[in-house]
């Protein structure tokens, strides 16, 4: 293993062209506060800066690739902040933006495990190539959370999800790694514990072909996917959900381990 480092909230590990990004704050279930999805930025900078790596894949430390956003941090900020920062996101700090400021366009495929929930979905959707273990479970929390599932409908219904798409947005219930796969949303199930070595096979799949032919083929669905993506992000920015008292009512239930009181629709 060469390229190593380990300790912060994302470890960076290459061997050989393969570089293996490790989100580390396993106490949280690795839920993303505007420090890890800072450090995953700069993380993912660092590889596609890397003249050594051809591939990268995601993954998490512990039960889970991740709970999604840290709803203390990012769902009960002051409605000031949030009037100031324009949604949930810090400055700078914007999920959207992790896969789309490349330079050199290498590929990036998600290892996932245990729960994929919220904002991670996203972030799994986004990779190029997704590979998760049996029995993941999926979710759209922000549907619960009362901030509309948009961009997780279009992020799902570009990977080609159908009618599933809808009943996953629209219910935010828990789909698992099967059903994910079933209505192509994934590229592969591997089995338990296998994850992380079902991803390296499909790398070295990939990396047996020239670099700039692959890179090219990544850009150019990562602009589409980008494209798609913020157009419905500016459709639904005006309606400023994080604002409503529904939103901050479910926020405030999750935050203390309760049912969220009748929802009003305001």
């Amino acid at each position: 293993m060469t390229g190593t480092k380990s300790g912060s909230l994302v470890d960076y590990a290459r061997e050989g062209a393969i570089v293996t990004l490790t989100l580390n704050r396993p106490e949280k279930l690795n839920a993303f506060s505007d420090e890890l999805v800072g450090a995953l930025s700069d993380a993912l900078h660092r590889f596609d800066m890397d003249d050594a790596a051809q591939i990268a894949i995601l993954n998490g430390r512990g039960r889970a690739f991740s709970s999604g956003a840290d709803v203390q941090q990012r769902q009960l900020r002051s409605r000031e902040e949030f009037l100031r920062l324009g949604g949930p996101q810090g400055r700078g700090t914007h999920s959207s933006d992790l896969l789309t400021k490349a330079v050199n366009w290498k590929p990036v495929i998600a290892a996932a495990h245990g729960y994929v929930l919220g904002l991670s979905v996203g972030i799994v959707l986004e990779c190029d190539l997704v590979v998760a273990e049996e029995g993941t479970k999926f979710q759209v929390t922000e549907t619960s959370r009362g901030l509309g599932a948009g961009k997780y409908w279009a992020l799902m219904h570009y990977r080609g999800g159908g009618a599933f798409t809808m009943e996953a947005a629209l219910t935010g219930r828990f789909f698992t790694a099967e059903e994910a796969f079933k209505a192509n949303l994934i590229n592969r199930v591997a089995a338990k514990g296998k994850y992380l070595d079902v991803a390296r096979d499909l790398a070295r799949d990939v990396i047996k072909n020239p670099p700039l032919s692959v890179r090219s083929t990544v850009r150019m669905r990562r602009w589409y996917m980008d494209r798609l993506s913020r157009e419905v992000m500016f459709q639904t920015a005006p309606e400023r959900l994080y604002l409503t008292e529904d939103f901050q009512e479910a926020a405030r239930a999750f935050s203390e381990k309760r049912e969220p009181k009748p929802f009003k629709g305001r």
